[in-house]
């Protein structure tokens, strides 16, 4: 019940608050209206039997002969010194006081009382007063309905009043674009609790410009540094490469600088496209995806080295994607350089159909415990290489273009991955 009022909306919540303090009092001035009235009754009868039996009681002590009133209403009986008298049964053995007592389908109220050895008997038929108030009461159950059906209905006004303020500043800041955030939500807002709402949006909007010009001046000087660095390591290693006098050896360390730095250069453009706030900078151009697949196995190959890895490679031409080719090719080349690193010998299989890319390999696999962490940020198993941002940047990119990601391992049995992008 608490969890359900957490989640409801502040206008139910005020609305059901409005309903249930009208049923709550409607049905306590219904209990209370319903016990006056039924104390009322029970002392007007009280009294009627009380003035009925002195009366008797002084006629009979004038005419000892007297007979005890009987009418529709009133039924009286009397019990001399020695016992005589024509008692019923279920009265005789009443103490003195007022009883209820029901005969049948008859409710009566009595009153008992013993004088000088007599014993008096005054019943008071209260069929008809108790058929009065279940009537009385059944009215006062249908007003408590209607009070708690228009205080609910006043809640519900009550409750779009009130909350109206609030609901139009949520829609302001829910649909505030960027070009909004120089004007300020407490100048629409001036005054009360949503004006002091409005001030602390206003501020934590300040806060927020602050720190993003600082996150975009960050990554611009980290961009035009690294790809500066970047720059000059490649042009080095092109040199280096060049120089006839290295032997095979050699050239192979600095070919693997070189690829380092590309992959590094690669790497940094798609992080910087992926922290990009405006969704069309980051997702602009087409792509075939049977082209990146080839480069990216044709760039990776290196990785295989002398291996008995056999490499099965199947595209289809025709699935072009809404998608940068930068952030693509990074996609592509994280899931074929994971197969080609951690496959020591069998196959490796990449295949691209008209919906999907799958790639599979017979490596080491993924531990059974390891498997639902795999995409998280900087997750890596013991026997892992790297940083473990691989399979979390990929989840990052499918996350950003709607695609699936599946991943399928297990210890020493491969692993396969599948990117539906349909």
């Amino acid at each position: 019940m608490r969890q359900a009022l957490r989640s409801a909306s502040l206008r139910s919540r005020v609305a059901l608050f409005f309903a249930l303090f009208g049923a709550l009092l409607s049905l306590l001035m219904a209990f209370m209206l319903y016990q006056s009235a039924h104390d009322l009754g029970q002392r007007l009868i009280d009294e009627t039997l009380t003035a009925e039996l002195d009366d008797y009681m002084a006629r009979r002590e004038r005419n000892p002969h007297s007979l005890p009133p009987s009418t529709v209403i009133v039924q009286g009986y009397v019990k001399d010194a020695a016992g005589n008298g024509d008692v019923p049964a279920y009265l005789s053995g009443l103490p003195d006081g007022r009883h209820n007592v029901s005969v049948g389908q008859l409710a009566y109220r009595v009153a008992v009382l013993e004088r000088q050895g007599e014993r008096y008997f005054l019943l008071y038929d209260i069929s008809l007063q108790q058929r009065r108030e279940q009537r009385f009461a059944l009215q006062l159950g249908l007003i408590a309905i209607v009070m708690t059906l228009v205080s609910a209905l006043g809640g519900v006004w009550l409750s779009r009043t009130v909350v109206a303020p609030v609901s139009e500043l949520a829609a302001r800041v829910r649909h505030r674009g960027v070009e909004d955030w120089e004007r300020s939500l407490s100048d629409e807002f001036p005054g009360g609790e949503v004006g002091e709402l409005a001030r602390v949006f206003d501020r934590q909007l300040i806060r927020m410009r602050a720190f993003i010009e600082r996150e975009r001046a960050f990554g611009a000087d980290v961009s035009h540094e690294l790809r500066t660095a970047l720059a000059v390591i490649l042009s080095a290693t092109e040199v280096l490469l060049s120089d006839e006098r290295l032997n095979d050896k050699q050239k192979a360390r600095i070919g693997r600088i070189e690829r380092a730095a590309r992959d590094m250069a690669e790497l940094g453009t798609a992080l910087l496209l992926m922290a990009r706030e405006e969704r069309s900078q980051a997702m602009g151009g087409t792509s075939s995806l049977s082209e990146v697949v080839e480069e990216a196995v044709a760039k990776h190959r290196h990785l295989l080295g002398h291996k008995p890895v056999e490499i099965e490679v199947h595209t289809n031409p025709g699935l072009i994607l809404a998608a940068d080719r930068g952030v693509l090719d990074i996609l592509v080349s994280n899931l074929i350089r994971n197969a080609f690193a951690y496959t020591a010998a069998g196959t490796v299989a990449i295949v691209q159909d008209a919906h999907s890319l799958t790639v599979s390999d017979t490596g080491k696999g993924i531990p059974g415990g390891a498997v639902d962490q795999v995409f998280l940020r900087h997750f890596r198993d013991m026997t892992s290489e790297g940083a473990g941002i691989g399979l979390s940047l990929v989840k990052r990119i499918c996350d950003r273009y709607g695609w699936r990601v599946r991943l399928d391992s297990g210890a020493a049995r491969g692993t396969t991955v599948t990117v539906e992008f349909s």
